[in-house]
């Protein structure tokens, strides 16, 4: 239905994970790399070679990924309770507590154009019975967006109305941060993407919100150069236009956790979605895209 974001057919590349999460296009290394939860592993797809390997396991249940200016990729570790800095291998932590109490698990992450790292924070890896990092409190009392500032070590809390507050994508100039919110019923709110006006690495209240009433929750995003999101809803992709307008749907045999844009051109979105790995061809890139140095892109 509506615009003509895709061409061709859905692709099933890889199958075996238990949950499939927090997929990325690595330039370096021209590979799909995300993670399998709750087996503790994270996986690379190389298109080249059509096969998938594990690229690491025991990685304490690492989740969504994004890659930095300088190539780097910062990932978020449930089970460390923190965001951390993966350097071809080598793996460092970034930020791990907020006034001296611990994160809850980090669940997605983005990076702006002034370096700063937003991520989200809701207790997915810490809830009773858990198989998705361990058994803990929340400790600061609640789940927040924070503004993570490398060089200063600064961290802000920039959203803190929602309940879990999940995936997060920038508009292409940065002036709009949408986040999903995936609590739900249980908590007495919808299943919702909300989006934030940004001003001087601060949010302005919440200034627009997409409702999901067929109870697919949006889980991951991405927006790409023309300022539509794409997210993850239940067995199936959305597109929507920045007003929350209905434009695209990509059915998917598998309820979706989350997507990235990847490829030689950049025009390849890649679905984690339960247990697989899928792969569609698009007509568009993602406008993160432009925060990174030509041989990045």
């Amino acid at each position: 239905m509506g615009e003509e974001l895709t061409t061709g057919e859905l692709e099933c590349l890889f199958t075996g994970s238990v949950w499939a999460e927090g997929p990325l296009w690595v330039p370096s290394s021209k590979t799909v790399r995300w993670s399998d939860i709750p087996n503790d592993r994270i996986l690379e797809f190389n298109p080249d070679t059509g096969t998938t390997r594990d690229y690491a396991v025991g990685v304490e249940f690492t989740n969504g990924r994004t890659l930095d200016a300088d190539g780097s990729v910062v990932q978020c570790s449930h089970g460390r309770r923190r965001v951390e800095r993966d350097r071809e291998g080598a793996v460092t932590g970034l930020v791990d507590s907020f006034e001296g109490r611990r994160l809850n698990s980090p669940n997605d992450v983005v990076i702006a154009r002034d370096s700063s790292i937003w991520f989200t924070d809701p207790p997915y890896g810490i809830l009773p019975g858990t198989k998705e990092g361990h058994e803990g409190e929340q400790e600061y009392g609640g789940c927040n967006v924070f503004r993570f500032e490398p060089a200063s070590g600064a961290l802000t809390p920039v959203v803190t109305d929602l309940v879990h507050p999940n995936g997060l994508a920038f508009s292409p100039d940065e002036s709009v941060l949408y986040v999903a919110d995936t609590a739900g019923s249980g908590y007495g709110v919808p299943l919702r993407i909300a989006s934030y006006g940004v001003r001087d690495g601060r949010c302005t209240p919440r200034t627009g919100m997409l409702e999901l009433e067929d109870g697919y929750p949006a889980d991951g995003l991405r927006v790409d150069v023309e300022g539509r999101i794409w997210t993850s809803a239940g067995p199936s992709i959305r597109v929507y236009s920045p007003s929350f307008e209905l434009l695209h749907t990509i059915t998917v045999p598998e309820t979706v956790s989350n997507l990235c844009f990847g490829g030689p051109d950049g025009q390849d979105l890649y679905l984690t979605a339960t247990t697989s790995l899928y792969r569609i061809r698009t007509t568009t890139t993602d406008a993160a895209a432009r925060n990174l140095p030509p041989h990045h892109n």
